[in-house]
């Protein structure tokens, strides 16, 4: 009898670890670039107004995993899909003055999320490569969500994140002697739907 029970009792260890085992197990989610648009704010004129623009070419996967409070996020932006409502400014934005979309066709960002609470990440610790150059920036998440989607049948999860940086630090310095300020505001709106 003692012996069933040790048996029974290591059965039924060996069967949690292997249900906690695979909870804990890394989740890809797949950026959905219908639902994810990375944007920014620039400044006009030293002050003279704020200039708002989205980019409408996205793709790239995010790592979750909830149990251990951990993931990765890796994005990569099409340049050349920037667009501030405004075409000649759209054109110019793209042009060796600034962006040069031609030479460097896209911008990445890779880190990893960070700083958990309640099995959600509240921070990305990560790197933005842009015009060719490498630079930290992290991002504070101000909003996220994992959830079954109602049309799609499977599970999604959605972020809110912010962070700022220097066009400059990038090598894209247009207008600094005029007065223009070089920090920029990026906000990225990201949904990410379960691979399979």
């Amino acid at each position: 009898m003692k012996a069933f029970k040790l048996k029974t009792s290591t059965t039924a260890g060996l069967l949690l670890a292997f249900s906690a085992a695979s909870q804990a197990a890394p989740v890809t989610y797949n950026i959905d670039a219908s639902h994810t648009f990375p944007s920014i704010e620039v400044d006009h004129l030293g002050g003279l107004s704020v200039w708002r623009g989205k980019f409408n070419q996205t793709s790239g996967s995010i790592q979750l995993d909830t149990a251990a409070g951990a993931g990765s996020v890796d994005v990569t932006i099409q340049i050349s899909s920037i667009d501030f409502g405004h075409d000649k400014f759209n054109a110019h934005a793209v042009s060796p003055d600034i962006l040069d979309a031609a030479k460097f066709p896209t911008a990445t960002y890779k880190g990893k999320l960070a700083a958990f609470e309640k099995g959600q990440p509240t921070l990305v610790e990560g790197e933005l490569t842009l015009h060719g150059v490498t630079k930290p920036v992290q991002l504070k998440i101000n909003q996220f969500k994992c959830m079954m989607h109602p049309m799609l049948k499977r599970e999604v999860c959605g972020a809110d994140a912010s962070g700022q940086f220097s066009r400059a630090d990038f090598g894209v310095n247009y207008g600094q002697q005029m007065g223009f300020k070089q920090d920029v505001l990026l906000r990225i709106q990201v949904e990410g739907v379960k691979a399979d």
